[in-house]
């Protein structure tokens, strides 16, 4: 499995530095993912028609997020590569210039959120939960800007190897987001009852509580303070910002066609009622729960493989791409067990409607399938970005989501009348496909790609 030039020791190191960067990562994605189980039973023990709307307001809102924070996910490798080839004096200008990318998307998105709400009529979605939708995205739009920010300076953070403090201000966020939207949505201390305005309103005060903390901490920590990332105004510069926009906007479109399929087959069951809805809400957000772990295994593969190609060890970005497949096998055995054999107490922890229950814990065996390829397509994307080979990616996620998933679940589910189990069937089979695809494309680039001269400095890694 490993390449003949990395012994046994050498991967147990590089191991083992991927696992101290991979484990406040996933555990700050496993924060994030928690905002979605928080926001789905706090909806779910308010109603099956609070659920179903925050089901539905929740993917339209992460679908057009999935493209900034895609973009921005050009910083991590970028910076990694700069810490790598000895150029620490370059990430400050290059940290000033992701700030105004991140405001840039932050506006541009929460422009693009007012609007979605009059396209809910033609999306054929049940009109029962369309009043809730709408009041739940006119509450979290305010939070998108903050949110485009905090992820600027979260991924400068994680790509100079410093994980913890996403992993700290994820479950601060969480603290403050439980106890919030549970008093707003069911309208406690004399306040009024939101229902699902109440879940947006308190998600967008977590954003912005944690996009200022991260400010404050990157200001005044010790560890970062000789890249002076305060230190002066700078405009935006065209150059950096066209660099930047070259290798995320390709991650962006690719992890939107991923997110895409998911949200679109959100929005496909929602024309099926307010069990459906609801009973996918809570097989998503388990199952999104899961991706947190490999998602964050994914980013710190990035970081390790920007840093050796910086210094230009082949080699060594084998070693590091290798670690975080072999972290990734573990954590997507613990899921897929879990999945198996829990769905159903799972399921439960969500809704009291033995509907909701009884259908969620049914597509919590679909979601178990895919564990093993959703792990190896995210490290092998992760792998990718680290080398900064982020557009033909982009094309094969297109084709395996899009060119297979889609057609699959939308051919099962509505086609033959399967319904929401045929279209996570299709969930399956796209994930399958861009796993294979992505693995064999990194593969190949990575022994094919040219690499820039080692630099003098000793590899403090």
């Amino acid at each position: 499995m490993f390449p003949p030039t990395s012994p046994p020791p050498r991967f147990r190191t590089e191991l083992a530095r991927t696992l101290r960067l991979a484990g406040p990562l996933a555990a700050g994605h496993l924060s994030h993912g928690l905002v979605g189980f928080v926001d789905a039973v706090v909806a779910g023990h308010h109603g099956t028609a609070t659920l179903a709307a925050v089901s539905v307001g929740a993917a339209l809102f992460w679908l057009p997020m999935l493209a900034p924070m895609g973009t921005l996910m050009a910083v991590p490798p970028s910076v990694s590569q700069l810490d790598g080839s000895g150029r620490r004096a370059e990430i400050g200008p290059l940290f000033r210039q992701s700030l105004w990318l991140a405001a840039g998307l932050g506006v541009l998105l929460f422009a693009l959120l007012s609007a979605v709400p009059a396209l809910l009529g033609p999306m054929g979605i049940a009109p029962e939960i369309v009043p809730g939708v709408i009041a739940f995205l006119h509450a979290v739009r305010w939070g998108v800007p903050a949110f485009a920010l905090y992820l600027a300076m979260r991924y400068l953070s994680d790509g100079l190897h410093w994980s913890l403090p996403t992993m700290l201000l994820g479950f601060g966020g969480l603290c403050v987001l439980a106890p919030t939207a549970y008093v707003l949505t069911n309208g406690l201390y004399g306040l009024p009852e939101l229902g699902a305005q109440g879940i947006g309103i308190a998600t967008s005060v977590m954003f912005w509580m944690q996009a200022l903390g991260f400010a404050l901490y990157l200001a005044r920590s010790q560890r970062f303070a000789d890249l002076r990332l305060f230190s002066r105004w700078d405009w935006p510069q065209w150059a950096v910002q066209r660099e930047l926009l070259h290798t995320g906007l390709p991650i962006g479109v690719t992890i939107t066609m991923e997110g895409g399929l998911f949200a679109v087959t959100a929005l496909l069951i929602g024309r099926l009622g307010e069990v459906p809805v609801a009973a996918h809400q809570v097989a998503l957000n388990v199952a999104s729960i899961c991706f947190m772990l490999p998602f964050g295994i994914a980013e710190a593969t990035t970081v390790r493989v920007g840093h050796a190609f910086g210094r230009g060890d082949r080699d060594g970005l084998r070693r590091a791409a290798f670690a975080g497949f072999a972290i990734m096998l573990g954590t997507q055995a613990v899921s897929a067990l879990l999945l198996l054999f829990g769905h159903g107490t799972v399921a439960s922890l969500y809704s009291a409607d033995p509907a909701v229950i009884a259908l969620g814990g049914a597509l919590l065996l679909y979601a178990a399938l895919f564990q093993f390829p959703d792990g190896v397509q995210v490290v092998s994307a992760g792998a990718l970005r680290g080398l900064k080979d982020t557009r033909v990616p982009m094309w094969l996620a297109v084709l395996a989501y899009w060119g297979v998933g889609m057609p699959v679940g939308a051919g099962l589910g509505l086609g033959l009348g399967w319904g929401p189990r045929g279209m996570w069937l299709g969930l399956t089979a796209g994930l399958t496909m861009a796993a294979f695809l992505l693995a064999r494309r990194f593969l190949r680039s990575s022994l094919r790609m040219p690499m820039p001269e080692r630099p003098t400095m000793t590899d403090a890694a």
